[in-house]
C-alpha cells in the first residue's frame, strides 16, 4: 500500500525558509519520480516541482524556481522541498505524490498516489 506522509511545515515570516519532508512506503522509491505539490484556499493546485527517480532530472513551476529545491535520498525513502525566501502567496498546503513510474512525464496531472499534506503559512 502506497503511503505517503509529509512533514516540516509551519508558519513563518516572509523571508524565512523550511524545509519539507515526505516520508515513502509501500513501493521501492528508487525507481520512482516523485513530485511536489500545493494547494491554497480557493485555489487550483499548483505543480510545484518534480524529480527523477535517480535524480538525474528535476522540474520547478515558474513560480517557484530559484526559490525551491526539491531533492531525495532513497535510502532513507524521503523525498525534500527546500523552501527559501518564502513570499505570503506560497501560504498553502504542500503535499507530494507519485504516479509510480521513474520520470517526471505529465507530472503536472498526477493525481493517482498523494499524501495528506503539510500545512506552510507565510505571514508579510
Amino acid at each position: 500500500q502506497v503511503q505517503l506522509v509529509e512533514s516540516g511545515g509551519g508558519l513563518v515570516h516572509a523571508g524565512g525558509s523550511l524545509r519539507l519532508s515526505c516520508a515513502t512506503s509501500g513501493f521501492t522509491l528508487d525507481y520512482t519520480a516523485m513530485g511536489w505539490f500545493r494547494q491554497a484556499p480557493g485555489k487550483e493546485r499548483e505543480a510545484v516541482s518534480c524529480i527523477s527517480n535517480d535524480a538525474s532530472s528535476t522540474d520547478y513551476s515558474e513560480s517557484v524556481k530559484g526559490r525551491f529545491t526539491i531533492s531525495r535520498d532513497n535510502k532513507k525513502k524521503s523525498v525534500y522541498l527546500q523552501i527559501n525566501n518564502l513570499v505570503p502567496e506560497d501560504t498553502a498546503v504542500y503535499y507530494c505524490a507519485t504516479n509510480l513510474r521513474a520520470r517526471c512525464v505529465d507530472w503536472h496531472h498526477w493525481t493517482r498516489y498523494r499524501g495528506q499534506g503539510t500545512q506552510v503559512t507565510v505571514s508579510s
